[in-house]
């Protein structure tokens, strides 16, 4: 059974509340961060613990919170980014639901670290009902004085406001999320000026993910040290998947980075295998946005090595045979999925979800979407492949925010892995309508040449 650091308490009946919350140690880490360990005591533990951002990038968080400019006389801000809106991805809302406390005391202790007295929670727009259980747990936090002016009597003032986002996707990227923040349309921002230089109102900003900064929790409580001990190399600690697709237990799972793919998949502990005994196909690891792997590159690296649930692991092999551990939003497809189709639903969104900014995503989601639909409704021709190729090739790295890349990734590695499958689609438009291409080769293994 896997330890667990964010999840070990959620069983527990009433944890939402103060009274339970507290009574099961909760505050605890705030009392030591801010009558113990000071501000720069908890900049060094979050470093030690090599704590990386939970939202996708996986960016070391120690690291981004020491960028933050301070200049005299300037406020600085912390914003919790609970946009949480890349598909397959779940886990926040979870945490927010069951366990707020939980993010409120890591904001407490992120913003004092950063010298911020005041911090804002933009949530996604869909998540209705979440901003109600966020303010009630604020009210409180501030009630028993955790928040508010002079909290514990160390002079440190917060305030916490809770902001609802209207639905876009884009507002989950920093910038734009700041410019939402401001009152503006959310158009992600050139860089630089980074938001550590100038961000919110064009103070010094730290934005964060929600399950980052409930990491900081733990990390305060058992000190960094004994953090790195969960977890392997610099996959340090636990990290939350969204688990779903044909597999038997779909939910949220607090994992140590120590599994294997294999085990996560099939183990009774977690997604207890594929569904109505099926084959596995393909795999997301870690989100709408990361490269599609075929069972036979999920389970084992080219290499023939066993995959772990790493953010190296995932990354094994580049985009040529790897994806990334992002978001944790693991979506499994078994043996009836098609991989077009589920190819075609991705475009439809990143479409739909651009800003509209830049022409190259602009213009070429749309065009990548119109190009899949054809394929996938009999209508595709083989050069239709190559164009799509072609396209995704230009989006990339061609944007001012990543969702450009985030279109363009998925078509890219459905077509490096999948080429059979959509050339079936163009040579056999008729049968493509009344069946599925099934798994042909994906579940083979790839030979291994001799000492690699």
């Amino acid at each position: 059974m896997g330890r667990k650091l964010l999840l070990d308490k959620a069983h527990i009946e009433g944890i939402r509340y103060y009274d339970t919350y507290r009574s099961n140690g909760g505050y605890t880490a705030a009392e030591k961060a801010l009558k113990t360990l000071g501000p720069d005591g908890v900049l060094d533990e979050v470093k030690k613990s090599g704590l990386r951002g939970r939202g996708g990038a996986g960016f070391p968080t120690g690291m981004k919170w020491s960028f933050i400019a301070k200049p005299e006389g300037v406020p600085r801000y912390l914003v919790c980014n609970a946009d949480e809106s890349e598909p397959g991805t779940f886990k926040d809302r979870y945490l927010m639901e069951h366990i707020p406390h939980l993010l409120i005391e890591g904001l407490l202790i992120s913003s004092f670290a950063l010298g911020a007295n005041s911090c804002y929670i933009y949530i996604r727009g869909e998540y209705a009902w979440i901003p109600e259980i966020l303010e009630q747990a604020i009210a409180e936090a501030k009630n028993k004085g955790w928040l508010g002016k002079n909290i514990l009597g160390t002079g440190y003032d917060l305030e916490i406001y809770v902001q609802r986002g209207a639905g876009a996707y884009i507002c989950g990227e920093e910038t734009a999320l700041i410019e939402s923040l401001e009152g503006k349309r959310g158009n992600p921002r050139i860089k630089p000026p980074f938001p550590a230089v100038k961000g919110l109102w064009q103070c010094p900003t730290v934005v964060n993910n929600v399950e980052t900064l409930a990491a900081v929790v733990p990390i305060i409580n058992i000190g960094g040290d004994e953090y790195i001990k969960f977890g392997t190399g610099k996959s340090t600690g636990t990290k939350l998947i969204s688990a779903c697709g044909n597999i038997n237990k779909p939910g949220v799972y607090e994992i140590e980075m120590n599994i294997s793919v294999e085990e996560f998949i099939f183990s009774d502990e977690y997604c207890g295998g594929i569904k109505n005994n099926k084959r596995l196909k393909a795999c997301i690891p870690g989100g709408s946005s990361v490269p599609v792997l075929p069972a036979n590159l999920l389970l084992k690296t080219a290499k023939g090595e066993t995959r772990m649930m790493t953010y190296e692991s995932l990354a094994d092999g580049g985009f040529a045979t790897g994806s990334m551990l992002g978001s944790g939003g693991f979506i499994v497809m078994d043996e009836d999925q098609c991989i077009v189709r589920n190819t075609l639903t991705f475009a439809r969104f990143y479409h739909h979800e651009s800003c509209g900014q830049c022409s190259p995503c602009r213009e070429g989601t749309g065009w990548m979407k119109k190009v899949l639909h054809n394929i996938e409704y009999g209508k595709g021709k083989m050069s239709d492949i190559d164009l799509l190729w072609d396209i995704q090739r230009k989006i990339e790295g061609n944007t001012i925010c990543p969702l450009g890349d985030a279109a363009a990734w998925p078509v890219a590695a459905a077509i490096r892995h999948f080429r059979d499958e959509f050339e079936w689609h163009v040579l056999n438009p008729d049968e493509s309508q009344k069946r599925n291409y099934g798994i042909a080769h994906y579940a083979d293994p790839i030979p291994v040449p001799a000492g690699a």
